[in-house]
């Protein structure tokens, strides 16, 4: 029976290809970047690189089947980003020329602007955790995406915790609905919707 437990470094390697395996939305976006690392060194690497501690992973048998990785200080984070994550790269990922012009230029100049994490209207007082979470297909659905929330925030000791998604991701969006987010109202957020949870509440 898959289990909820903290992330191993060992586990890397399988967050990564989760990571890429859901990036379209919950879909498989192998082969749409320059690199298959791309996400991961985006939405899973600096998290478990930087946070650790509020890092887990579903393990079924042994393997890595879905996580849930975050901050407890976004603020704090950022600046983190910048002073260790973007050194320990090692610029695998040359700066992209602006503007962006192709999906991984776009991707790429993302991760050399960590400040795009300071999203105008959300408070950061209240919610100052954020978290990525993705699961394999076959363990959708089965309730793993709730327990790994519950051990995420039960582990950050922050008030509140927020996220953004894609509005497209209508799944996602039913799953969260069910967990208590709520959107928040974010000005000009374009094809992402932002949803926050009050943690205690």
């Amino acid at each position: 029976m898959p289990e909820i437990r903290p992330y191993r470094p060992r586990d890397r390697a399988a967050l990564y290809d989760i990571c890429v395996r859901t990036a379209d939305s919950g879909g498989d976006a192998r082969g749409h970047y320059s690199s298959d690392d791309l996400m991961g060194d985006i939405f899973a690497g600096p998290y478990v690189q930087l946070d650790p501690e509020v890092a887990f992973v579903v393990d079924d048998g042994g393997e890595a089947v879905g996580y849930v990785v975050g901050t407890p200080d976004t603020a704090g984070f950022v600046k983190r980003w910048t002073a260790e994550w973007i050194p320990f790269l090692g610029g695998k990922y040359p700066v992209p020329p602006p503007p962006p012009r192709t999906p991984s230029e776009d991707m790429i100049a993302a991760l050399y602007r960590p400040e795009r994490m300071l999203v105008p209207g959300i408070d950061l007082d209240a919610f100052p955790a954020h978290l990525h979470i993705d699961l394999l297909p076959p363990y959708q659905g089965r309730g793993f995406g709730r327990k790994l929330i519950d051990r995420f925030t039960h582990a950050v000791g922050a008030p509140g915790v927020h996220l953004g998604m894609r509005s497209t991701n209508v799944n996602a969006r039913a799953f969260y609905d069910r967990l208590g987010f709520e959107e928040l109202a974010v000005p000009g957020a374009g094809p992402i919707t932002y949803l926050g949870l009050r943690i205690g509440a």
